[in-house]
C-alpha cells in the first residue's frame, strides 16, 4: 500500500502537531506553577528539568531527521499500530493532566500539606503521565521507521525518568501524606 503524498511529510506534519501541543503545555505549567506559588508551592528539584527538556526537545527534532536523512521506509502496519499508541498515549497524558489540575506542571512543585491526587488514573497508578510518555517516546518515531531515534530515546527517557520519580516521590513523601495514599500504587502498570 502506497500514500497519494510522500508519507516523510505526514509524518513531519504529526511532529508539528506534537510541537504545538509542547508549546501549550509549557503555558500551561506556567500558568499552574504561578497558582501553586501563591498556595505556597515551591520546585523541588530543578536541576533535572533542563536535560528532560533537552532530551524530549531533540526527540522532535532526532525522529523526522532520521526518516528523512536515512530514507526510512514507511511500514503500513507498524505505522497503524504506533499511531493508534500515540493517541492513547494523549489521552492518558491529559487524563493524568486533568485529573491533576492546577496541580499539574512539566516541573516539580509541592505545596506543603496538600494531600496528593487521587483520582482518575491515580486511582491505579502513581505515575501515569510517566506511563504515557514511555510509550509515547517509543511509539512516535515508530510511526515512520525511526527506529534508532526510538531505542535511543528510550534508553535517554529511561535515565531521566529514574531521577525525575525519585525527586518526585521525596518531595512528595516530605511534603505530604503520599506514601499513605499512593505508596502502595504501582508506578506504571496496575
Amino acid at each position: 500500500m502506497s500514500l497519494p503524498i510522500d508519507s516523510r511529510w505526514l509524518f513531519l506534519g504529526l511532529f508539528a502537531l506534537v510541537i504545538v501541543e509542547r508549546l501549550f503545555e509549557l503555558v500551561w505549567t506556567r500558568r499552574n506553577a504561578e497558582r501553586l506559588r501563591r498556595r505556597g508551592g515551591f520546585e523541588v528539584g530543578g536541576d533535572h528539568f533542563l536535560p528532560m527538556a533537552l532530551m524530549h526537545t531533540a526527540l522532535l527534532i532526532a525522529a523526522p531527521a532520521e526518516v528523512f536523512l536515512l530514507d526510512r521506509p514507511w511500514i503500513p502496519w507498524l505505522s497503524g499500530i504506533c499511531f493508534v499508541v500515540v493517541i492513547g498515549t494523549m489521552a492518558l497524558r491529559y487524563w493524568a493532566i486533568i485529573s491533576l489540575g492546577d496541580r499539574w506542571t512539566a516541573r516539580v512543585f509541592v505545596v506543603p500539606g496538600e494531600s496528593p491526587v487521587v483520582r482518575g488514573p491515580y486511582r491505579w497508578l502513581r505515575h501515569p503521565n510517566y506511563l504515557a510518555v514511555i510509550l509515547e517516546v517509543a511509539a512516535l518515531p515508530l510511526v515512520h521507521g525511526a527506529w534508532w531515534t526510538a531505542v535511543l530515546f528510550s534508553v535517554a527517557n529511561a535515565f531521566v525518568l529514574k531521577t525525575r520519580i525519585r525527586v518526585e516521590e521525596t518531595a512528595l513523601k516530605d511534603a505530604s501524606d503520599y506514601q499513605q495514599r499512593l505508596g502502595d500504587k504501582p508506578r506504571f502498570l496496575p
